[in-house]
């Protein structure tokens, strides 16, 4: 992952409007910006949320609330 140039800035993830993304089970809302080859998200997740998919990219994730336990696809 390569981050340049990330400007210093306030988000309203309020303001941001958010996309839906059904998973196998539940489904999880994302407020997203985009800064050049960044995604900065804000995700909220359903009680049971799985995945349909295996993600290979890296991630900095930060939980402000419940629990979030995560698996790695070669276990």
């Amino acid at each position: 992952m390569e981050i340049n140039n990330l400007p210093f800035c306030t988000t309203n993830w309020a303001h941001i409007e958010p996309t839906k993304h059904v998973g196998e089970t539940g489904c999880a809302l994302w407020h997203t910006q985009i800064f050049a080859n960044i995604r900065v998200r804000l995700v909220e997740y359903s009680a049971g949320y799985l995945a349909d998919h295996w993600c290979n990219k890296g991630h900095f994730l930060f939980c402000l609330e419940g629990e979030l336990k995560t698996e790695l696809q070669d276990g």
